[in-house]
């Protein structure tokens, strides 16, 4: 006992012991993804509350990010004598990096923050209690779902991202800085390449599963009632915007270092 409480007064072992908790409910959520009946209906009612949260405001947040990517891509290649290849930059940084950035970000701050309510209140309300004692398990019948819908909406809105970013580049660089409409598209082979978008797609699909994982982990363990509710979703959107740098910089370190930049 005493064992244990001088390793509860050791510095950091609080956030190793939620660490350790969100893991272990990250395996739990594995193993019920493969657990037989699937909840389609959740699932589809998940996804379209997902989608209808989050589709206006990703499309609002992406045309000034495009914008500002082109416009600040255009500057730099005018300065360096390389105005030929704006478009295939543009179009990188849109699609390897803002993309599911600001993806992740609309999902983790809509989505995810409703989940985590969701399942904060139903905790409140005892329901998830009353589950177990039905026999019932709450991460298949209730988290499986919305793990799976944030993952899918998150790929959706990356590809609607990709698309409305790369537009809105294409925009601002050809009309407002006097760019050639053949060089922006055409410099698009010169650089970008297929893996591109593939891992565009993996880190969305990759933020997505963290967004879901971090809120149903807070959702489920909300302490001091309504107002533990609250303080639960602002800590889920904080940890989960954390997580999401912290995987996006080790899968871009990896990708950079496992595909070759195409023409190097």
């Amino acid at each position: 006992m005493s064992g244990r409480s001088g390793l509860d007064a050791l510095p950091g072992s609080g956030a190793l012991r939620e660490s350790g908790k969100l893991f272990q409910l990250t395996i739990d959520i594995v193993k019920a993804l493969f657990q037989r009946p699937f909840q389609l209906r959740e699932f589809i009612q998940q996804a379209w509350f997902v989608a209808s949260v989050t589709i206006l405001p990703t499309a609002l947040v992406a045309i000034p990010f495009g914008a500002v990517i082109a416009l600040q891509l255009g500057s730099l290649t005018r300065q360096l004598g390389a105005q030929s290849f704006t478009g295939a930059a543009s179009v990188l940084a849109v699609i390897q990096q803002a993309s599911p950035i600001v993806t992740a970000l609309l999902i983790a701050g809509a989505g995810g923050s409703a989940v985590c309510a969701d399942l904060g209140s139903r905790v409140i309300r005892e329901e998830i209690d009353a589950m177990q004692v039905l026999g019932v398990n709450p991460l298949h019948r209730l988290v499986v779902p919305r793990v799976l819908a944030l993952m899918l909406v998150a790929v959706l809105l990356n590809g609607m991202v990709s698309v409305v970013g790369v537009v809105g580049g294409y925009f601002f660089n050809v009309v407002l800085q006097g760019g050639t409409p053949g060089a922006y598209l055409s410099s698009f082979s010169a650089l970008a390449q297929l893996p591109d978008l593939y891992v565009s797609t993996l880190k969305a699909l990759i933020f997505g599963f963290l967004a879901a994982i971090v809120a149903a982990y807070k959702g489920l363990n909300p302490k001091g009632g309504p107002k533990g509710v609250g303080d639960a979703v602002n800590q889920a959107v904080v940890i989960t915007f954390l997580l999401l740098f912290f995987f996006n910089f080790i899968i871009t370190t990896i990708y950079l270092q496992v595909v070759p930049s195409k023409g190097g």
